[in-house]
């Protein structure tokens, strides 16, 4: 059994790919897209969006990472999927799933799933450039507004060459939306030779039992479900106890203090509530505490709040 961490915009950047790599035995990490539109992106870019380049393309834990990009020309992606190598990623991914409205309607992203012969473009224009032994993936959607494409998305992928396929089991249109429609999946797996990775609804290791039998998949992608419940992978991977409220609130200061010491620490306020609004799902605690925190606006109280909630589980 493979876990890959889902490349989640916005939300798993170096830091929170970091927390997760040192509490889970996940296989795999993708970076947040790359956007690529018309040049060869300098070096400072990936290195911004991905520092673990800077030690040999891994966690300071050890785990892997793979540089996702997002873009619609072919040469173009061609071009910066070498860089990504160069620079030492573990392979390169191409994003065919971003919902995004500002990405699609620069033709990127999911708007692309109604176009089968341009990923077909972009997946082979990305094979040709990057070396044989190095791993190139992409991750889709079953479609844009509807899932007529789904098999054909596929082939096209497959059929330019990609090492494996990641599966959003939704089309843009469904959104986040409940439920992931993982038959779909199990389509896909039994019609293309390569790994197929399956995604969607996953939050707690029955799901990811259920989405194995369904699929027939021995890889899952995880995304939501890893920041709401922060040692997921490791629940499923080695039957570990789901981490506590207290655990995780622990968790939660450690990254404060990662954080307030980074390079972000302005963005502290607006991280920290998003987070808090995924482990509402898993945590009522944190929604009580989440109610709290958002009617403070500076980091000051934040963390004040935060600190207070721990002092009084002692």
């Amino acid at each position: 059994m493979r876990i890959i961490l889902a490349p989640m915009e916005g939300v798993v950047d170096d830091l929170m790919r970091d927390i997760l790599s040192e509490i889970n035995p996940f296989d795999l990490l993708v970076t947040e897209f790359v956007r690529v539109v018309d040049q060869l992106l300098p070096e400072k870019v990936f290195h911004r969006l991905c520092p673990e380049l800077l030690n040999q393309g891994n966690t300071p834990s050890g785990t892997p990472v793979r540089v996702q990009l997002l873009g619609q020309e072919p040469g173009w992606m061609a071009e910066n999927a070498m860089r990504a190598i160069a620079l030492g990623s573990n392979g390169v991914d191409a994003n065919f799933g971003c919902p995004a409205k500002t990405v699609n309607r620069s033709k990127g992203g999911a708007v692309l799933l109604q176009y089968p012969d341009s990923i077909h473009d972009i997946v082979r224009a990305m094979r040709q450039a990057v070396p044989e032994s190095q791993p190139v993936t992409a991750k889709i959607r079953l479609g844009y507004e509807d899932k007529s494409l789904f098999m054909e998305n596929a082939l096209a992928v497959y059929e330019a060459g990609a090492s494996e396929l990641a599966i959003h089991a939704r089309s843009k249109t469904d959104g986040y939306r409940p439920p992931a429609y993982w038959e779909y999946i199990t389509e896909v797996r039994q019609r293309l030779p390569i790994p197929v990775i399956a995604n969607g609804e996953i939050w707690n290791s029955e799901d990811a039992e259920r989405c194995m039998t369904v699929t027939g998949c021995d890889s899952l992608m995880i995304g939501r479900g890893a920041i709401s419940l922060p040692n997921l992978a490791d629940t499923i991977k080695t039957g570990a106890t789901p981490y506590t409220w207290l655990q995780t609130l622990d968790l939660m200061l450690g990254y404060t203090q990662r954080e307030l010491s980074g390079r972000k620490s302005d963005y502290y306020p607006a991280r920290i509530k998003q987070w808090f609004s995924y482990l509402n799902r898993q945590y009522p605690e944190a929604d009580e505490l989440f109610r709290s925190l958002r009617v403070h606006k500076t980091t000051q109280d934040i963390v004040r709040a935060l600190e207070q909630a721990r002092l009084a589980m002692d």
